[in-house]
């Protein structure tokens, strides 16, 4: 059985996937990890969820204001031996339900060029390919996407 949980950061579950998320991330980012890094902590995520499996925490996702009224969804991960199974879509499912009852009105999201399957999913919600916003303009290995919260 697959539930969600609304947190914060500061809940361990959260921060153990998230050191798994970033392990995963030094791996596949290289060289380019510290430039990323730098945007991603997360001790101040006021809105966070937690996807347990049979009450095993499985994945992760957050968001944070960008600007008024709109949300960037932040530390999307879904452990690799539980992929495929429709967790990171209600991951984001229950983001964007939870921005909109914030009034956000758009979700924004940064990922990289090389995580082909996040970007598969992202445009599959509804997500478009975006001009990269804030400390992603110009960074080559950075795609960013958006959606209007309807």
């Amino acid at each position: 059985m697959i539930t969600i949980q609304r947190t914060t950061s500061d809940n361990a579950d959260f921060g153990n996937l998230v050191d798994q998320l970033d392990s995963y991330l030094a791996v596949l980012d290289g060289e380019d990890y510290a430039f990323y890094a730098q945007f991603n902590k997360t001790s101040l995520l006021k809105n966070a969820v937690i996807c347990y499996e049979n009450d095993k925490a499985v994945g992760i996702g957050a968001y944070k204001e960008f600007e008024p009224k709109v949300a960037e969804i932040k530390r999307m991960y879904t452990l690799p031996e539980c992929r495929g199974k429709g967790i990171a879509k209600a991951i984001l499912t229950e983001l964007e339900a939870w921005a909109k009852e914030e009034n956000y009105t758009a979700a924004i999201l940064e990922t990289g060029f090389m995580q082909v399957d996040a970007i598969g999913l992202y445009q599959k919600l509804g997500y478009q390919i975006t001009e990269n916003f804030g400390q992603y303009v110009g960074v080559a290995n950075s795609v960013c996407m958006r959606k209007d919260l309807k």
